[in-house]
């Protein structure tokens, strides 16, 4: 062997073990008995080519509410969903887009509205009599929950209710008054306003002037209490280049998001761009991001995706062309303007893996789809029963339909199993991953998982150095083959790895033909 193949080959091996060495002195991450999603590579410290990450996609179920009362109309969205109790809450804006040859129409819709539901796919309009529709013509028959104006509100407060964004906050501290929180954009001052509620129907503002400023918030706002840091986080619509402020709107670059934390809901800390590691620059036009409540310490988005693909015969062929180029005469981005949902995750809030590949596409050509407003996903997902008896209950989630291109929108529901957005994949030649050195509290360990009937899934456990356990080898692991979102791992032995327990262990997965989508251990 010639001498310099020798010393690259020499090299290599060098900073191979150099490698080796470091990942088996990292120091052990702490996972306890949280449920771990496979959605980054965090916890990996290496993967056979043949094992991936996969995206999946949500199916598409029925239309479950139509925005079609006379106080609504065809630009209803921005959808805040969430379960209360045994009730599912729904909070949106009402508004009217009025298109018409060269300019949108007078329209009287402006408001925040409220639907309520017992099972996520039957919703109702309670009557709150708060609001009258027509303005001023006393008739309060309506499930409107905020309006234009509110007599209680200072004059400098001028809300927009057709930019909201609601949530129940969680944090323990929380006073009964403030159990529900929202975030309005400010029609007034510059800036987005905080409101609270102690029962979601009654709102007050908790400071009179915005308390975040530094964006321009023409998109859906919107913040939460995060259980992890415990604190209040914050994301919100600003743009790359330009300014945007009450004075001066001239935006340019990218539509992007921005993030910030509070204790208290009213003080922020300044804010932080978000970044997207190796994912190309795109047109963000919403974030919808909140923790995963079954893994609260991830960070769940799925950010609309904005696309201006041009005139083209492929546009012109897609539905409704008489309506885009009547939306074109206003501005030619209304129409030939696409929208898509993405989806990515964050394990500290700012910096954020994104699929590029579509999460939600628009889907098969019909009526009120492939156009500007489509697929907005509501902020966020539920979980619900299937209708599949015996099924598991799986994950709801919503989007838009028909905005803007008729009397009113529609909002469509789509599922997907519980923990399913990313999984590992190995096809039937098989593949394997490894974690970094972890540590765990619990009995038994549990996958969330998917095979065929001739697939398989088996788990060996090895000390931090890459030694096999005695008793948790893969010899010793009984493998597991199914569907299932929660099944324990067994050995030879038993499932009982509670001997294990707050020492650094790695798990060395195989799979063939499978999936993998989360890993817990538990009591």
């Amino acid at each position: 062997m010639p001498r310099i193949a020798r010393l690259v080959l020499l090299v290599c091996f060098t900073l191979s073990l150099l490698t080796t060495a470091a990942s088996f002195a990292a120091e052990p991450i702490p996972i306890g008995s949280r449920l771990e999603l496979l959605v980054d590579d965090t916890l990996i410290d290496s993967r056979s080519d043949n094992a991936r990450f996969e995206l999946h996609h949500p199916t598409p179920r029925e239309v479950v509410f139509t925005y079609d009362k006379p106080w609504e109309g065809s630009g209803c969205g921005y959808q805040s969903i969430f379960k209360d109790g045994d009730k599912y809450r729904m909070y949106y804006k009402a508004w009217h887009l009025n298109v018409q040859e060269k300019k949108f129409g007078p329209a009287n819709s402006n408001f925040t509205c409220y639907a309520e539901s017992d099972d996520g796919i039957h919703w109702t309009r309670p009557d709150l009599g708060l609001f009258s529709f027509p303005p001023g013509s006393g008739d309060k028959h309506n499930n409107i929950v905020i309006g234009k104006a509110r007599r209680d509100w200072m004059k400098s407060a001028k809300p927009d209710p057709v930019h909201p964004a609601v949530f129940k906050d969680e944090n323990p501290a929380c006073p009964p008054d403030a159990k529900y929180k929202a975030i309005l954009r400010s029609r007034g001052t510059h800036g987005l306003l905080a409101l609270k509620s102690p029962d979601g129907i009654h709102w007050s503002l908790m400071a009179e002037e915005p308390v975040i400023t530094k964006g321009a918030f023409d998109s859906e706002n919107l913040a939460f209490w995060d259980p992890a840091t415990k604190q209040y986080r914050a994301y919100w619509r600003y743009f790359t280049k330009g300014t945007t402020n009450e004075k001066n709107w001239k935006p340019s670059g990218l539509r992007d998001i921005r993030t910030a934390t509070s204790d208290d809901f009213i003080h922020w800390s300044e804010p932080q761009d978000l970044k997207y590691g190796n994912a190309p620059p795109e047109q963000l036009y919403t974030n919808q991001i909140k923790p995963y409540y079954r893994a609260p310490h991830i960070l769940v988005g799925f950010p609309t995706r904005y696309v201006e693909r041009g005139w083209s015969k492929s546009m012109e062929q897609l539905p409704e062309f008489k309506h885009r180029k009547m939306r074109s005469s206003i501005s030619n981005r209304y129409g030939m303007a696409i929208t898509e949902g993405l989806f990515m995750t964050s394990r500290d809030g700012v910096n954020f893996k994104r699929w590029p590949e579509a999460f939600l596409r628009p889907g098969i050509e019909r009526k009120d789809t492939w156009n500007y407003g489509h697929q907005y996903i509501a902020w966020q997902l539920v979980e619900t029963k299937s209708d599949i008896a015996g099924a598991p209950d799986e994950l709801s989630l919503y989007a838009t339909e028909g905005y803007w291109t008729g009397e009113g929108s529609k909002l469509r529901r789509y599922t997907m199993r519980i923990d399913g957005f990313v999984s590992i994949n190995a096809p039937l030649k098989g593949g394997e991953i490894t974690t970094k050195p972890i540590t765990f509290t619990g009995k038994e360990l549990k996958l969330n998982f998917s095979t065929s009937a001739a697939g398989g899934i088996t788990v060996e456990l090895q000390t931090p150095e890459g030694q096999p356990i005695e008793g948790f080898t893969e010899a010793d692991c009984i493998e597991l083959f199914g569907d299932t979102i929660s099944r324990s791992v067994n050995w030879k032995k038993g499932s009982d790895v509670s001997s294990l327990v707050g020492k650094p262990v790695r798990l060395k997965i195989k799979l063939k033909d499978a999936d993998l989508y989360s890993f817990k251990f538990e009591n």
